[in-house]
């Protein structure tokens, strides 16, 4: 019995050991390396701004409460969310200024509001203008489906290398077979910086405040967020 069992025991060892050096990893086969790009520009349609209220800067004396209230207004009227869409960042009275002289306390009240049309920024700076509020700034573009037009853009570039190696291996009358390796490659984007991004959405606040100076019907059309992307792939080859 014992001897059955070693033989047994020799027979699968042997077995394995003729099967194994037949087997091959990605390294020893023969493949192709490619790299596929694939780009999206798409319209933000999350255009978040910082607003700054003092009544140290209201023209009309009137208190920060009722500047408050005469903003929340004007943004409900030309159809703005307020309560999804206008948030309380920060509240703060300048108690130091107050006790190193005899002005006044200055209060400051900053809001976020998110705006998701061009056309509508246009319209919150006309208004803001009205009540004398001038301290608004963008703070970045984005888009509500950010995510999901990532990874189309990536699967995209999978398809654009796969098409690529498809054509290469063509040309020698070979063909390809399945992925082997895939990887994202690191692709700086200027563009996606958060530096870059706001100072572009600056830029195009400049030009929506010109063209509302310079034209009653301005072109209004916001710049759009460009994602790139590029995988590299290496797929087997036939």
């Amino acid at each position: 019995m014992k001897q059955a069992l070693i033989v047994i025991g020799l027979l699968t060892i042997s077995i394995f050991g003729f099967a194994q050096p037949c087997e091959k990893n990605f390294i020893d086969q023969n493949f192709i390396e490619v790299t596929g790009k694939a780009e999206l520009a798409i319209v933000p349609d999350l255009i978040y701004l910082k607003i700054i209220l003092s009544d140290k800067d209201n023209k009309n004396k009137q208190s920060l409460d009722e500047i408050d209230k005469a903003m929340v207004n004007k943004l409900s009227k030309i159809g703005v969310d307020v309560s999804k869409d206008l948030s309380v960042k920060d509240f703060a009275s300048d108690f130091k200024r107050y006790w190193l002289s005899n002005d006044d306390i200055i209060l400051t009240k900053q809001y976020q509001l998110i705006v998701h049309d061009a056309k509508t920024l246009q319209q919150v700076y006309t208004e803001f203008q009205t009540l004398g509020i001038s301290h608004i700034s963008i703070e970045k573009l984005d888009h509500s489906k950010i995510e999901q037009y990532r990874k189309e853009v990536k699967v995209n570039a999978v398809k654009a290398a796969k098409e690529k190696a498809e054509g290469l291996a063509s040309a020698v009358n070979q063909s390809i077979g399945r992925a082997l390796y895939i990887q994202e490659v690191d692709l700086f984007n200027p563009y996606l910086t958060s530096n870059s991004l706001q100072n572009r959405a600056q830029n195009s606040l400049l030009k929506l405040t010109d063209n509302i100076i310079d034209s009653e019907e301005p072109a209004i059309e916001f710049e759009k967020i460009n994602l790139e992307y590029a995988i590299l792939v290496r797929f087997e080859l036939k």
